[in-house]
């Protein structure tokens, strides 16, 4: 197949050396995203591979069944930036990469909740200017916590299995519990794990049925001192109000892997620049917050997965006209 892939980056090249020899493809990598500005160059291909932060709305789906692709897949687990009700109109199916490596995801929600339990962001700007004083970083242990895992997916399992191996009680909410795991976790309502946990660790994907489920309500309703780790997607967090909480001294600390409004700020260069955002510019700015640029998901393993699942999602496609990795009609 012939395949146009969007958002291509250098990490990116050798995976995609490997496997369009592999599964017998033809690529043509591009730097830019997908969007309606670029969807041109996708015309006399195949097949489109995309990310996470490409803009696949019904303008650009449209223009890709006039282009006659049926197949398109995403390098990325999240499929919130895809009209599905537009990609069905037009033909087009849809894959994504969800089970890559999950421990990529996993391991840094538990090290950014560590990071902030043990007040090491504040440790290491007081040791760059030499003062090495023990008022303020008490910590709290991660056996004595309660932590509430929302969304008990591949990431939200390895999640969980993490912070159970450092002693923490693991409570968790998800619309589709998974059976056999009573030794790992326990189930309960999204209210009782949100007014229950010490730290709260969302592992779920952006529908428009959880879009801002943190919010100044549920947020009234945690626990004191509550810490918040989001590495899912920004869209679950209503920035404002949980800039409020912590203002109010409700939330203790957060760590944010992503960002409600990332795009064109979170994976770029800003050195020397103004970022034009003044929400985001308030966020970062509260010593008790850890903002990282979406890279939870960026370990070598993990990108040579997601490389992989996408152009060998396209070859099912070509030949049986359906993928494992589908997700949707």
């Amino acid at each position: 197949m012939r395949i146009k892939v969007f958002a291509a980056r250098p990490d990116e090249f050798e995976a995609f050396s490997k496997y369009e020899k592999k599964y017998g493809h033809e690529l043509s990598l591009e730097s830019v995203s997908l969007k309606p500005e670029t969807v041109h160059l996708a015309k006399g291909y195949e097949g489109v591979a995309f990310l996470g932060n490409c803009t696949v709305n019904r303008e650009v789906l449209k223009k890709l069944s006039e282009y006659n692709i049926k197949y398109i897949a995403s390098r990325s687990a999240g499929v919130n930036n895809i009209d599905f009700s537009a990609a069905n109109e037009f033909g087009i199916k849809v894959s994504n990469v969800s089970a890559y490596s999950p421990n990529s995801v996993s391991e840094f929600a538990v090290l950014s909740a560590l990071s902030l339990l043990r007040n090491l962001p504040k440790s290491l700007k007081r040791s760059n200017i030499n003062d090495y004083s023990l008022p303020g970083l008490i910590g709290r242990e991660m056996r004595n916590q309660t932590v509430g895992i929302i969304g008990t997916g591949n990431i939200g399992i390895m999640a969980a299995k993490a912070y159970k191996g450092f002693g923490a009680k693991v409570i968790a909410y998800d619309l589709y519990p998974k059976e056999n795991i009573d030794d790992l976790l326990t189930y309960h309502s999204l209210d009782y794990v949100l007014k229950n946990s010490d730290i709260i660790s969302l592992h779920c994907p952006l529908t428009e049925a959880n879009h801002y489920m943190i919010n100044k309500e549920s947020i009234k309703n945690m626990k004191d001192n509550v810490v918040i780790i989001n590495t899912a997607r920004g869209g679950l967090i209503n920035t404002r109000d949980l800039i409020d909480g912590i203002y109010d001294g409700k939330i203790l600390a957060a760590a944010l892997d992503v960002y409600e409004n990332e795009v064109g700020i979170l994976h770029v260069d800003h050195k020397n620049k103004m970022i034009k955002d003044s929400l985001f510019n308030e966020l970062k700015s509260l010593s008790n917050v850890i903002v990282t640029p979406h890279y939870a998901f960026y370990t070598d393993e993990a990108v040579s997965n997601m490389v992989e699942y996408s152009l060998d999602s396209l070859k099912q496609f070509e030949k049986t006209k359906k993928s494992s990795y589908q997700v949707n009609k």
